[in-house]
């Protein structure tokens, strides 16, 4: 089964857990339902990401259409108010989706292309990856630096990721 098929389970058992706890208030056996539908998502999420779906696009996509369905479904069916922001608020929801997608598509034929990707960059710095050395400073280089080839030490060339700042309150 293609993980999209799993990531449709995923998303269709999550929003029926979530719409049966409105059901569970009033009638507690619904809430085998409940448990039975969070456990069957998670299990089919886990299929998902062993199938190769990356975390961030499949738990992305899990968690903003099991948003969107909710609110629409919830709506049909309990009557909830579907007010104008409610909709902006679905719109901006499946276009972010989209543009995680994309992302993941982009960063999967980039990161390939110039490194092994340890060093988080994507390659869309629009950068050829010259530096202008002739690589007579003993880099071996050919114009321009390796990053993949450099140490991953604090303060080399290429290391991981800068340290991030600390932000105290």
């Amino acid at each position: 089964m293609s993980a999209w098929l799993l990531l449709i389970g995923a998303i269709l058992s999550e929003v029926t857990a979530t719409l049966s706890l409105r059901g569970a208030l009033d009638h507690s056996a619904l809430y085998v339902v409940v448990v039975a539908g969070y456990a069957l998502s998670f299990g089919f999420l886990a299929l998902v990401l062993r199938r190769g779906m990356g975390l961030g696009v499949a738990y992305g996509i899990w968690a903003a259409c099991g948003v969107v369905l909710t609110a629409i479904l919830s709506a049909l069916l309990f009557g909830e108010a579907f007010t104008v922001p409610k909709a902006s608020g679905i719109v901006l929801i499946a276009a972010g989706v989209a543009v995680v997608e994309i992302g993941s598509h982009r960063a999967r034929g980039t990161v390939d292309a110039r490194s092994d990707g340890s060093d988080g960059s994507d390659g869309s710095d629009g950068s050829d990856g010259s530096d202008g050395s002739d690589g007579s400073d003993g880099s071996g280089g050919s114009g321009g630096s390796d990053a993949a080839d450099a140490p991953h030490a604090p303060g080399a060339l290429g290391a991981a990721a800068p340290a991030r700042r600390r932000e105290d309150a």
